[in-house]
């Protein structure tokens, strides 16, 4: 074996035989900046260190930085939504040495069904990989996913393992996003309240009121059991108010996906507490199929065509509104123009899809001219507007059941868990998890949002919490046996 004093010396030997190295190096090439390759060499190690140490923090800074982060292109073709998917990929490198360092410590989350559903999904995922048509995208997809899913699902059961840390939850995602809200209403107010130019008062921290909004609808669930489980009435009070400043934003961010999500979320929580999610859920399944095989046979879907010159975008809500109804809004339509393109996909590659984040590059070909609108051309590289179809679209039905799978799994565990714990504290906090997910799920019928880092993040941290709160029940039900 080598003694310290040995290693230390190798070590240093080492050091000094890169420094010169690079140092050659940089001579030669002229550039000085070769030389920084050894010193962060030789830190890396101690930095590495430090953050396996401060993991517990960097999941509270994520937490902290999700309403904040903002979207910065590096390249025209590359994107980070900064700087909070920074710290999550320092948290899954971190997460991912912790699993095999000490895979006891993760156990019992490895023990739940809705994490092997997730890694199906995974599963899936690569092997469409191999099939894609786009697959350095499909890769980079594929990773994303994971820097997600490491840190939310594997790491926050681990960390938020207790009831104050719950609370802390709550707390790190809605007092930064009151901040956003607070300034977003006193922005907006300068111009008047006028639908047309939200979207002014919202960067950098939200790309659209869309994303806006449906991130402060899925917070005031949360915001109202920071509420309920405060003590001191002052506080209460307090937290009334910004509950109310909430309900305010959600009003004047004029997102007609939101305010249905809200209803969504009313309607969970009547579910839940009557024990009919599994029914629902099937339900709501069952009738978007029925609809789209009707729309589809025969051709049906041709008498939504748009009128090309009629579908503008209203800058006048009431008239936003009357156009939705009318099917003459601009949004709505180029909805329909892209799901006849991806139901025109589906129907070419329907078991393995045409690959993970492809469909921008492919739907094109696909699209019928007469439901084209004035914004078809898509600048903004948006995909098709709603993820259970996108997900058929580029992972193939198969990927689409298993979606639909976990996400029923989600809120039947949630029903579960709220009628199963006897601790009220836990009970309602599966409630209010389950309320979340059921208004992303709303959220991402006219959407695509579960690879964004807001949504995307609140809805991988809602499977680590019903983690957590399976654990919990387990440790509780075996107390009880005990006592």
């Amino acid at each position: 074996m080598i003694a310290n004093g040995q290693r230390y010396t190798l070590f240093n030997s080492a050091a000094l035989l890169l420094f010169f190295l690079f140092g050659y190096i940089a001579i030669n090439e002229n550039n000085a900046s070769w030389l920084a390759i050894p010193f962060a060499l030789a830190i890396s190690p101690l930095l590495f260190k430090w953050i396996v140490a401060s993991t517990e923090h960097l999941f509270w800074i994520v937490l902290v930085l999700l309403p904040l982060s903002t979207e910065l292109n590096i390249t025209p073709s590359l994107g980070l939504d900064f700087p909070d998917e920074v710290f999550l990929l320092l948290l899954t490198a971190v997460g991912i040495v912790k699993l095999i360092h000490q895979p006891t410590l993760f156990y019992p989350v490895l023990k739940s069904p809705l994490l092997l559903l997730i890694v199906l999904q995974l599963c899936w995922i690569v092997f469409t990989c191999f099939f894609s048509t786009e697959p350095l995208l499909s890769i980079k997809f594929l990773l994303a996913k994971i820097w997600y899913i490491v840190p939310f699902v594997l790491l926050a059961p681990i960390i938020v393992n207790n009831k104050s840390k719950l609370k802390l939850v709550a707390i790190c995602l809605c007092i930064p996003m009151l901040l956003v809200v607070a300034q977003t209403l006193i922005r907006h107010s300068f111009y008047g309240f006028e639908f047309a130019l939200i979207k002014k008062t919202l960067f950098p921290f939200f790309r659209n009121h869309v994303n806006y909004s449906s991130m402060l609808v899925c917070l005031i669930p949360i915001g109202w059991g920071i509420w309920y489980f405060t003590v001191n009435g002052s506080r209460k009070k307090w937290i009334m108010i910004g509950l109310f400043i909430a309900l305010l934003a959600l009003i004047f961010a004029y997102s007609r996906g939101a305010w249905v999500a809200g209803i969504v979320g009313l309607i969970t929580a009547w579910g839940i507490q009557k024990k009919w999610m599994l029914q629902i859920s099937i339900l709501a399944i069952a009738l978007v199929s029925i609809f789209s095989i009707a729309i589809i046979s025969n051709n049906r879907y041709l008498q939504f065509a748009p009128e090309h010159n009629q579908t503008i975008f209203h800058s006048n809500f009431k008239e936003h509104l009357r156009a939705t109804i009318t099917l003459k809004d601009i949004s709505n339509a180029e909805r329909f123009h892209r799901w006849v393109a991806g139901a025109n996909m589906i129907a070419e590659k329907p078991i393995i899809g045409f690959g993970p984040n492809s469909f921008y590059n492919q739907y094109k070909p696909y699209t019928v001219s007469s439901f084209k609108t004035w914004v078809s051309n898509n600048p903004e590289h948006s995909t098709v507007h709603n993820y259970y179809l996108l997900t058929a679209i580029e992972q193939g039905i198969p990927g689409l059941l298993l979606l639909l799978l976990l996400w029923i799994s989600m809120v039947v565990a949630a029903q579960k868990l709220y009628h199963t714990f006897q601790s009220e504290f836990y009970s309602k906090i599966a409630l209010i998890t389950g309320i979340v997910i059921g208004m992303i799920a709303s959220i991402n019928f006219t959407s695509d949002m579960i690879e964004t880092d807001k949504i995307g993040g609140l809805f991988w941290l809602s499977i680590g919490v019903l983690i957590t709160l399976q654990i919990k029940q387990k440790e509780e039900a075996s107390n009880i046996a005990r006592n």
